[in-house]
């Protein structure tokens, strides 16, 4: 097969896996603001607390989200899913894809992990 058509076959696959397998911890599966970053089950995003807008150097969105999880379970999660979607690593926590750079942050929240999502050019 194709590589490029190998890939778009991966890409569409896990859409539809995230499609069926949804947790009702959100509307459609993604985290807000990101047309392509699937939120993690177990994970919630928290309302009103994306922001996302287009700068002249490149799109800038930032989002969070919560749930009974480790970082190190998310970390997990995202290398695996993140990878599938065409992003690469680009050090602890961080991918990269087309000029941009996604970044994870972890802070402990009681019982559950809090995320945040910073994507920002490179």
């Amino acid at each position: 097969m194709i590589p490029a058509l190998r890939s778009l076959a991966s890409v569409l696959t896990l859409v539809l896996l995230l499609a069926f397998a949804r947790t009702g911890t959100a509307a459609d599966g993604f985290v807000e603001g990101f047309a392509d970053l699937p939120l993690m089950p177990g994970l919630e995003q928290i309302p009103d607390a994306s922001l996302a807008f287009d700068a002249a150097s490149g799109r800038i969105v930032v989002a969070f989200a919560r749930g009974p999880v480790s970082a190190d379970q998310i970390r997990s999660f995202y290398a695996e899913t993140l990878g599938q979607l065409g992003w690469s690593g680009a050090g602890e926590d961080s991918f990269q894809r087309e000029g941009e750079r996604l970044t994870l942050d972890f802070t402990p929240d009681g019982g559950e992990m809090l995320v945040r999502f910073s994507l920002l050019p490179r």
